[in-house]
């Protein structure tokens, strides 16, 4: 059973870091790609940032690029999002996803396993 646990979230000021993580079981790390997610309150669920595990690929939105991170830790199969420079436009709940096979990175209905959401709230 395919298994994704979202944490990390919290308040930070604006211009402050945070970093996501993902735990994921169920299936086997290197075979999947694993994404980050978000949705504010009345918008779109947007893609964040991909990464393709077994060949260590990574996918980011133009309005992270340069600030959020992705990586992957095989040993404790948890995928990271480092996120600095954080704005207000960037507070919501981020969740992290994984799919056998991803031909539109970013595209949520791509993804078939989901966990639960982590709130960032960015004060200004």
């Amino acid at each position: 059973d395919v298994q994704l646990q979202a944490s990390g979230g919290g308040l930070v000021q604006e211009g402050g870091s945070l970093r996501l993580s993902c735990v994921v079981s169920g299936f086997t790390f290197d075979d999947f790609a694993i994404a980050w997610f978000r949705q504010a309150p009345g918008k779109e669920r947007e893609g964040v940032s991909c990464i393709e595990t077994k060949v260590g690929r990574t996918y980011y939105a133009d309005s992270v690029m340069g600030r959020f991170s992705i990586s992957g830790d095989y040993a404790k199969k948890t995928v990271y999002l480092r996120m600095i420079d954080l704005k207000p436009e960037d507070a919501a709940t981020y969740y992290c996803a994984a799919v056998r096979w991803v031909g539109r990175p970013l595209d949520p209905s791509e993804y078939a396993h989901w966990g639960q959401g982590t709130q960032v709230t960015v004060s200004s």
